[in-house]
């Protein structure tokens, strides 16, 4: 059986909304058991108090970090240090840094030097050498906007309307073109088959959980809820890039999953 993973939830209250905190510790919770919830920032702030629910609806631990110099952040390096404390402490297994900044690439990749899972939870305007450096990265923009009912229910709206218009079903929702590689359609369909090719067998079949993994590895932000998905297997077949084989062992319901690319 495997061991769940111990979890430290460390918040740059500075560089994050505070309405993202449910989001946030869904993400946190999906890794393992959250053992820390830490949150840093200058509590003495007026543009702070609209964390002080959050913090207190989920128990979440303030960390007080004056400002030194005006106009500088020094929450960063606050949560830096607690961070490898707790990585010598060897408390956790896995850690889930909440920012858009960039200071924190540094960070990320020590961790993963020594074999800790990092989750980074950033808006869209996270640098790519943040996103790079961890272990898996996910857009708070992204899955805040899909977790709400209203706009969801819209968006299916405008989707029917444009079936109708169209007659034609699109594979997936594109995002804008500033958006990063792995929410980028284009980007991933074109890694996808690239994976696929290289890494199937001589019949050219893979995997459908080794393109997965292979995926995320070569795309940290990739998650299929940028594209309104809940399922891997579900929006790789919407590309129509790939042929789907499907083989379950006698007598058993599950069913092993390949993909090939088409010729």
């Amino acid at each position: 059986m495997e061991t769940e993973h111990k979890v430290a939830v460390l918040f740059d209250a500075e560089n994050i909304a505070s309405k993202y905190t449910p989001v946030i510790l869904n993400e946190a919770n999906a890794l393992g058991s959250v053992i820390i919830r830490r949150i840093y920032g200058d509590w003495t702030a007026r543009e702070m108090s609209s964390w002080k629910q959050m913090i207190l609806d989920h128990s979440i631990q303030p960390i007080q970090q004056y400002r030194n110099v005006s106009g500088k952040n020094s929450s960063d390096s606050a949560l830096i240090i607690d961070a490898m404390d707790l990585l010598y402490q060897g408390r956790v297994d896995a850690f889930c840094i909440v920012s858009s900044d960039s200071d924190f690439t540094r960070l990320a990749a020590r961790l993963r030097e020594s074999e800790k899972f990092v989750l980074g939870l950033g808006e869209q305007k996270t640098p790519q050498s943040f996103i790079s450096a961890c272990s898996k990265f996910a857009y708070l923009d992204l899955l805040y906007e899909a977790a709400q009912p209203e706009k969801t229910e819209k968006r299916e709206k405008s989707r029917n309307k444009g079936k109708k218009k169209t007659g034609s079903q699109p594979a997936a929702k594109e995002l804008p073109s500033e958006s990063r590689a792995g929410s980028d359609l284009a980007v991933v369909r074109e890694t996808l088959v690239k994976l696929a090719e290289e890494n199937s067998s001589d019949d050219g079949w893979i995997l459908s959980s080794k393109l997965a993994e292979l995926l995320n590895r070569k795309l940290p932000d990739f998650d299929v809820r940028n594209f309104r998905y809940k399922k891997f297997v579900q929006f790789v077949e919407s590309l129509q890039l790939f042929e789907t084989k499907r083989q379950a062992a006698e007598g058993e319901l599950v069913h092993t999953i390949y993909f090939r690319v088409k010729a």
